[in-house]
């Protein structure tokens, strides 16, 4: 386990920001924000729960519920161990995890270079992501983990059931959609 260093940015409005790899595509989430990144591990899954939830993972004498961003972005599920990405959740004191294929590694971005969502976006990408920086390389999507916290995604209804596990085994039971 690594902890991730909160460093001040050297150029005047440079911001030090953790660039993810997801796929092929680049996001990116400011330094300051991340309380830990851990190396690859693989949450347990959670039964009945949306298909968001990768799982929880034992974390400091906690248990951490770990949002897979592939799901997300509606990508297929990876095999094997992954990133996760350990978060404060600032509304209910509360950490939680995101889990993405890999971390590229820390890099200086001009804050000036962040541009605001396309409003060609679909509802669930508004949703969830936060800008995108202009690089030398191509975009990189911003994100901002209190937009991917647990319980916000449930209230959003974007991605999947917004009932509780209780109710979807209930649905089940019963014969309707699981």
């Amino acid at each position: 386990m690594r902890s991730a260093e909160v460093k001040e940015a050297d150029a005047g409005d440079a911001v030090p920001i953790c660039s993810l790899r997801v796929g092929s595509r680049l996001y990116g989430i400011e330094t300051r924000q991340i309380r830990e990144v851990l190396g690859t591990t693989a949450p347990r899954r959670v039964p009945l729960a949306p298909q968001y939830i990768a799982g929880v993972l034992p974390y400091r004498g906690e248990v951490l519920t770990t949002v897979s961003f592939r799901a997300l972005l509606g990508l297929e599920k990876r095999d094997g161990a992954n990133c996760v990405l350990v978060f404060d959740d600032e509304e209910n004191e509360d950490r939680f995890g995101l889990m993405v294929d890999g971390v590229a590694g820390v890099i200086a971005v001009q804050q000036d270079a962040l541009e605001a969502n396309p409003s060609g976006l679909d509802e669930r990408s508004q949703e969830i992501f936060d800008g995108a920086y202009k690089l030398p390389s191509g975009l990189m999507v911003r994100l901002d983990p209190q937009r991917l916290r647990p319980s916000r995604l449930a209230e959003s209804g974007l991605f999947g059931s917004e009932s509780g596990p209780h109710e979807r085994l209930k649905q089940v039971r019963q014969g309707g959609q699981s």
